[in-house]
């Protein structure tokens, strides 16, 4: 499961000698590489009541893909491995207490596997109708003497910069430019024409989530519950009418029909991503 950013993670990693057996080294080097290929070593440390384990506690800064790689020698020995980090406010349409609730779970001992379902759920509703969580998004457009240019996400609730793909340099005033919330748009409000590479950096969301996609996406959870836990734990819908007649393009059959039902009246027209 992804970690928490500024969250520590308890790196472990075993010496084994050629014969496979766990084995005291002479050195042990752990090293982390980050996301922006950056790398760094914690401190490494054998575990005094099991010979040739080791641990490492590394702090998380970058949200990301992380590599892991364990060197030992007397006797030499290597391991890889990888973990991510999520996002500091990853998009989530649902609460953690929510998506228990809906799930009748009572211990927490599994809500970080929890999490990350409820994680992938808010993703799979946002493939049929665009972002549902407000966050930031930043796209580029090569514009020659255009009158407007689309945004690829809607709804569009703020214009925040553009800027010069090459120099970084504000392009235009945000406040000379009017987007479209709905189709995204963008134009200059004098009528002007918008010109060069340029960065466009906006949020897009809902600040008001409609029942029908909340509905849905509670549906689409238990539904990946329940297919990845064998149908244990007392769902709430008790897996009846849960079924997915046919693979989505790009989804497979991880939404169910009602889901889908649920979510047209926002559902994006085809072809828009």
């Amino acid at each position: 499961m992804p970690f928490d950013l500024g969250a520590t993670v308890r790196l472990t990693g075993e010496c084994r000698d050629p014969d496979g057996t766990l084995a005291s080294a002479a050195t042990a080097v752990v090293t982390v590489t980050l996301p922006d290929e950056t790398t760094v070593s914690p401190a490494v440390t054998e575990d005094p009541d099991t010979v040739g384990t080791y641990r490492a506690d590394y702090v998380t800064t970058t949200p990301g893909r992380h590599s892991v790689r364990w060197v030992w020698t007397g006797p030499a020995a290597a391991y890889t491995d990888v973990f991510d980090v999520q996002e500091e406010a990853p998009p989530a349409i649902l609460s953690l207490a929510d998506a228990r609730r809906h799930l009748n779970r009572v211990s927490t001992t599994d809500n970080d596997e929890l999490r990350f379902w409820n994680t992938a759920t808010t993703r799979a509703v946002e493939y049929f109708v665009g972002p549902v969580v407000a966050r930031s998004f930043t796209e580029e457009h090569n514009l020659r003497n255009a009158r407007a240019v689309v945004l690829h996400r809607t709804p569009v609730l703020a214009l925040t910069a553009v800027d010069a793909v090459l120099t970084g340099v504000a392009a235009y005033d945000v406040d000379s430019l009017h987007a479209d919330r709905d189709t995204g748009e963008v134009l200059l409000v004098t009528g002007g024409r918008l010109d060069g590479r340029l960065r466009f950096k906006y949020r897009a969301g809902r600040t008001v989530i409609p029942e029908n996609i909340t509905a849905g996406a509670r549906i689409i959870l238990e539904h990946l519950w329940l297919t990845q836990r064998g149908n244990r734990g007392g769902l709430a819908g008790g897996g009846q009418d849960y079924n997915v007649t046919e693979p989505i393009p790009g989804l497979g059959y991880a939404v169910p029909n009602r889901a889908l039902q649920l979510l047209e009246p926002d559902r994006l027209p085809p072809g828009v991503a």
